[in-house]
């Protein structure tokens, strides 16, 4: 795996992101959050919380059920 030089990774870093651009993106791709919570008391599991949430816009999942493109 090739390193980044150090003026590319500058630049990454003095580059802004509006955050519309941002959730533009985010929703047009499409976000997987994933988690799990587990509450025990003296190593017995009481209760496990599982979470998936998918996070997209509608338009690029009904582009997708559609055959179009988003």
């Amino acid at each position: 795996m090739a390193q980044p030089s150090p003026t590319s990774s500058a630049a990454l870093r003095q580059r802004d992101v509006a955050l519309v651009d941002l959730l533009d993106r985010v929703l047009a791709g499409g976000v997987v959050i994933a988690g799990e919570i587990t509450l025990s008391i003296a190593d017995v599991d009481l209760v496990r919380i599982s979470l998936r949430a998918l996070i997209a816009s509608v338009r690029s999942i009904a582009g997708d059920q559609d055959g179009d493109p988003p």
